[in-house]
């Protein structure tokens, strides 16, 4: 009798340490993150299991996996990358009061299959003694031929590109966006190169004079510990540009999550989500990391709010990632990387 109670204590133990645990893949790589999964840990008692990879490379292995999979969440950049593990059926839709309270509806699937977390807008930086902030006021203006040979942007294969100009196929319609790539194309002071950090270095060193970059790079440069990057963040001015001739506001980007649809722990896929977008994860991500939160309850970090308050576009996210297919042709229609 003793043998088998011991038999059985050991399988439930087992189970225990088998079911507290959340399996994250990740394209996230901040060392925010890990303090946030400690923290997690402390408060419930689940683990997090992180593997980290590209987006692309993330999804298509949980789609490879299928039921197989050992995923519980996951957790990527960008709306297009978010649309992407959608069309996958990866997800499954997420069942919590809390998220659908304090996730702004623009903010998330209609579904309930993915929800951000953190936002970054994709803002106009300028170096401060070639242009004046007066000179700047939307995207569609940096199209004018005063901007000839100013223009540093990093490549189309950049999803915050393609989410950006995707965003102007929605609220202004695929001829004016057309329009606006190929324009930026043709003001551009070199061939798209490098991520924003390089893109602000380039016009701080005096190739070019504006960038188009997120928020979250100006942040990480000022706060770095890079000698060079915070020197060069001393030469950027920051502009919030109103979006197209619609002037819907800045446009933002933004990570986040979704609970996988073959999870074996579900509930506390849900939990980890949930945590993530809590006061206390949100003000974390504005401090450590310069990302905008998106609970509206959550208190901005001083840099964040010396940058100033700006009008943000709204437009539903998941309509603007279904325009990324077609966001990444008319790049290719343009020559955006020639």
């Amino acid at each position: 009798m003793l043998k088998k109670l011991l038999i059985i204590s050991v399988l439930w133990s087992t189970f225990l340490s088998a079911s507290e645990v959340v399996n994250v893949y990740s394209h996230r790589h901040y060392a925010v993150d890990k303090q946030l999964y400690k923290k997690f840990y402390k408060q419930t008692g689940i683990k997090v299991n992180l593997l980290k990879a590209s987006s692309a490379e993330l999804i298509q292995r949980i789609a490879k996996e299928g039921k197989f999979t050992k995923a519980d969440v996951l957790l990527t950049t960008d709306v297009g990358m978010l649309e992407l593990a959608r069309s996958k059926d990866i997800f499954v839709a997420t069942q919590s009061d809390f998220l659908n309270k304090t996730i702004p509806a623009h903010l998330k699937d209609k579904d309930n299959l993915w929800f951000a977390l953190t936002k970054r807008a994709r803002i106009i930086a300028y170096n401060i003694d070639e242009v004046n902030a007066d000179e700047l006021s939307t995207y569609s203006a940096l199209g004018e031929e005063k901007w000839k040979d100013r223009i540093v942007v990093t490549k189309a294969t950049e999803v915050y590109n393609q989410s950006l100009l995707a965003s102007f196929i929605v609220n202004d319609g695929s001829e004016k966006a057309y329009e606006w790539a190929k324009k930026i194309k043709n003001n551009m002071a070199r061939t798209p190169r490098g991520v924003d950090k390089d893109s602000l270095r380039a016009i701080a060193s005096g190739i070019g004079d504006v960038a188009i970059v997120n928020t979250y790079y100006v942040g990480q440069m000022i706060k770095g510990r890079s000698f060079s990057d915070r020197a060069t963040s001393e030469m950027i001015g920051i502009f919030f540009p109103n979006q197209g001739v619609n002037e819907k506001g800045t446009h933002i980007n933004v990570s986040g999550a979704g609970v996988v649809k073959y999870s074996k722990h579900k509930e506390n896929a849900v939990k980890f989500i949930e945590f993530l977008a809590s006061v206390e994860a949100q003000e974390l991500f504005a401090k450590e990391n310069f990302e905008y939160p998106v609970n509206p309850n959550a208190k901005m970090s001083p840099l964040l709010e010396s940058w100033g308050a700006f009008k943000e576009d709204k437009t539903s996210l998941y309509k603007v990632g279904n325009k990324n297919t077609e966001a990444v042709k008319m790049f290719n229609q343009v020559g955006w990387d020639r």
